[in-house]
């Protein structure tokens, strides 16, 4: 199995199995047994989780690179809406220029590290 196939099939297993966590919860809160509520607010760490998944067996430098924009972005949403650190959407916007500078210096390396695929990458 080529690159390419293999995360096409991990990228299917990960949405498949946060359904079935979805629907689990959904399920548990619909026997009382779990408040959905209660669990609601972790919502953006699908978004992390879907990141992850991104930068795992990447196929290219580009496609790793969009997964830790999806991380960050997922851990941003979920330290306002928490309010961890004190952040707000009015005072974190310059978490994204650091975090665009940072990708700034990483491309140089993650394009030695991900050698370049014309098949993989779609730009």
């Amino acid at each position: 199995m080529n690159t390419q196939n293999s995360y096409v099939a991990r990228k299917q297993i990960m949405w498949g199995l946060v359904l079935i966590a979805v629907g689990v919860v959904f399920l548990l809160d619909r026997m009382d047994l779990v408040d959905v509520r209660s669990v609601w607010h972790y919502w953006p760490l699908l978004i992390v989780a879907s990141g992850i998944n991104q930068t795992i067996g990447y196929p290219s430098a580009r496609e790793f690179s969009n997964g830790l924009w999806t991380v960050f972005i997922g851990l941003w949403l979920f330290a306002v809406f928490e309010g961890i650190f004190g952040l707000t959407f009015m005072n974190s916007w310059p978490l994204f220029l650091l975090m665009a500078g940072l990708q700034m210096v990483l491309r140089p390396v993650l394009q030695r590290r991900f050698p370049q695929s014309k098949e993989n990458d779609h730009a």
